[in-house]
């Protein structure tokens, strides 16, 4: 804590110092454009001026600002990344970021129950809580959950501006959770004059979206803020096997299920020189998910329940404050920012059992986390980039749920930790050759201890060639949650208790591969191999004691291997048509037992096309292959999580956008056009055919 204050203290000084040469310099230069905010999507280096441009040139030169904690080409930088635009997701029409993160090069999207339905990301193989997901700077990792992972399911794409997929371990710059890899987001910047909007989609299983804001800019004040409502009702996610073979009735293969979401998204910013800018973003989410599950129809057909029904209500708020100032003739650039989160989970289930309600007081949980964090990029020009920082975390947890019956003891926990780290980095070049970028961080956890991590990412450019090798090697750590560690639910004939003793998952990992690019950058291919090593990893324990009773907890009991190849070609075959492919091959193992991972399938391709045949007609088509994977077996044995095989699937999807004049514009998109029938996980059933339409009006 001492060390973070000093930090905290060294760089509040930094900033007034800052501000100060900056308001000096801001009244001696003549005047320039304005300066370019952190967030931009732009740099400057010894070649040009980099932007994100889909010119006659070739294809686009994307920019990273989370590779680095600032903007720096993909091109020069080791780390395996992929960046979505806005424009992209806009062309796809893909509404929510699960849609959007499941046909991406390196990650597993796994959705229970359809839209709404918890979501899973599995990237390289790992964990699905080993993936760090931050918004505009802020961590957003459900405390609330169990395993700590980000669910992506009630998270629509709107004001999305671009999304970054760092791939690979992280911990050596992010922290905690990033062992697999970082899934960062920023809101969209609004700029130039006032453009309100207002978007109307409807379609299949009941929905019926409305979506509204403006963004823009008014000299130092720039603005994007948007308000959006979902819903989704009639969607039906058992297969009709479990359905024969529960014996279902009419009203059973009938019901089903419904998402009704709200969310706001606000990006403010306001700047009070050239040289320092302030900015506040938030989103917010209130959804209910009402569902009826193959466990639900077990319940009433096999063990004498009536009425089972499960509602979900989840309000959460994400909120982030920064200052971002640039001093010493551009030598300094510092941020420092203040952000809070906050989710609340209800959980309730309808229905009786031998007469008695079965669950009528709601299971909550609570969690909150509070961030304070600081970093700066010295910048010194030719001889490199150095960046360090700090953060402080504070996290909240709490679990409760009246007893109602004998049966039903109730528990009530809360818990709370601190984490405190510092970091640094240094990135540069020699002769636009070989570029590279080392860091080293230190993280003191109030409930798991120290850990340090490390991360090198080089690049080497082979002049004259267009070729490109880029390799990668670190490690990093995921911390047990809270709810693992503290855990105290008691009924009878079981318990379940959290273990205070548990250790951090620790991973080791590589990377190397090789880009090309031909045809004056109008054709880029390439692939990488990866290799990630795991050891104490936490998993689920089962006990049963003298009187039978069962007993679960967790424990460090498992070690793994995750490797396999990214391989992907992006192709711009004309200044209107354009195809990009991807192929994952994944292959992850328990070394302790010896048995394939769950949910992790081998083989994954996805293409999609963007053709533009005239100036205001675009086009857009998908497909995407998974192959099968183990599972849980959900008829039969539930105690092996591996003896289920999932089957592989493929599905079509196509999207049409058409702008009529600059007020209006009309757009339509069939999902799963096959209409293939596939489960992912095993006993959850994905969406069939689906088409939707709608219209957006702007001004």
């Amino acid at each position: 804590m001492t060390l973070f204050r000093n930090l905290l203290i060294a760089s509040t000084t930094l900033m007034t110092m800052g501000a100060a040469v900056g308001r000096a310099d801001d009244t001696v230069r003549q005047p320039t454009p304005r300066k370019q905010p952190a967030s931009q999507s732009s740099v400057q280096n010894n070649k040009s001026k980099a932007i994100v441009s889909l010119g006659d040139s070739g294809l686009p030169e994307l920019i990273s600002v989370s590779a680095a904690r600032r903007p720096v080409s993909t091109s020069d930088i080791g780390t395996s990344m992929t960046i979505i635009t806005e424009k992209q997701i806009q062309t796809q029409q893909r509404r929510s970021l699960t849609d959007i993160l499941a046909r991406q090069p390196g990650l597993n999207v796994v959705q229970t129950g359809g839209p709404g339905g918890t979501s899973s990301i599995f990237m390289r193989g790992n964990n699905s809580n080993e993936v760090k997901v931050r918004m505009d700077g802020m961590d957003i990792n459900d405390g609330s959950s169990p395993n700590g992972m980000f669910d992506p399911a009630q998270f629509v794409t709107d004001g999305m501006g671009q999304i970054e997929i760092l791939r690979g371990p992280q911990s050596g710059l992010y922290g905690a959770d990033a062992m697999a890899g970082v899934i960062d987001i920023t809101t969209a910047q609004g700029e130039g004059r006032f453009k309100p909007f207002v978007r109307i989609e409807g379609g299949s299983y009941g929905t019926f979206n409305q979506t509204f804001g403006a963004r823009g800019s008014k000299k130092r004040f720039h603005y994007n803020v948007e308000f959006s409502h979902y819903r989704m009702d009639g969607f039906n996610n058992i297969p009709s096997y479990i359905e024969r073979y529960y014996g279902a009735d009419r009203q059973q293969r009938h019901e089903g299920n419904r998402n009704d979401n709200r969310s706001a998204n606000i990006r403010l910013g306001y700047d009070v020189t050239r040289n320092l800018d302030l900015g506040l973003t938030a989103r917010l989410i209130q959804s209910n998910l009402h569902s009826y599950s193959l466990y639900d129809l077990q319940d009433e057909n096999s063990f004498g329940d009536s009425g089972v029904r499960e509602q979900n209500t989840q309000n959460e708020a994400i909120v982030r404050g920064t200052a971002h100032l640039v001093s010493f003739h551009g030598l300094f650039d510092q941020v420092l920012g203040l952000g809070y989160m906050t989710n609340r989970n209800r959980f309730t289930e309808t229905g009786t059992s031998y007469g008695n309600p079965i669950n009528p007081d709601p299971d909550y949980n609570r969690s909150s986390r509070l961030k304070v964090d600081w970093h700066g990029t010295f910048d010194f020009k030719r001889y490199g980039q150095l960046l360090i920082g700090a953060e402080h975390f504070d996290d909240t947890f709490n679990t409760s749920h009246t007893a109602a019956s004998m049966w039903d003891s109730g528990y009530n926990t809360s818990a709370s930790m601190d984490t405190t780290a510092g970091y640094g980095q240094y990135q540069g070049n020699w002769n636009h050759i070989l570029y590279g970028a080392a860091n080293i961080r230190y993280d003191a956890n109030s409930r798991y201890g120290n850990h340090v991590t490390w991360r090198v990412a080089p690049a080497i450019h082979v002049p004259g060639t267009g070729t490109i090798i880029k390799a990668s090697a670190g490690s990093g750590f995921h911390g047990p949650s809270l709810y693992q560690l503290f855990a105290n639910q008691v009924g009878v004939g079981y318990s379940e208790r959290g273990n205070p003793n548990l250790k951090a998952e620790q991973l080791i990992g590589y990377d190397a591969g090789v880009e090309q690019k031909l045809l004056h950058d109008h054709l880029n291919f390439g692939a990488t191999w990866y290799d990630n090593r795991v050891r104490n990893l936490i998993q689920s324990s089962r006990s049963t004691d003298s009187l039978g009773d069962s007993n679960y907890s967790y424990a460090n009991v498992a070690q793994a291997r995750m490797y396999g190849v990214e391989a992907f070609l992006n192709w711009k075959a004309l200044s209107n048509l354009e195809f990009n492919l991807s192929y994952t091959w994944t292959h992850g193992r328990d070394e302790t037992n010896n048995v394939q991972l769950q949910r992790r399938p081998q083989h994954k391709f996805n293409f999609n096309t963007t053709w533009t045949p005239i100036r205001d007609l675009t086009f857009s088509g998908n497909i995407l292959y998974t192959s099968g994977w183990r599972d849980l077996p959900v008829i039969g044995s539930e105690t092996c999580s591996t003896c289920g095989k999932g089957h592989g699937y493929f599905t079509i999807d196509i999207a049409a956008n058409y702008k009529i004049n600059r007020y209006l514009s009309v757009y339509a998109r069939a999902d799963n056009l096959l209409n293939r029938q596939f489960e992912d996980p095993i006993g959850y059933l994905q969406p069939g055919r689906a088409g939707y339409g709608g219209f957006m009006l702007n001004y």
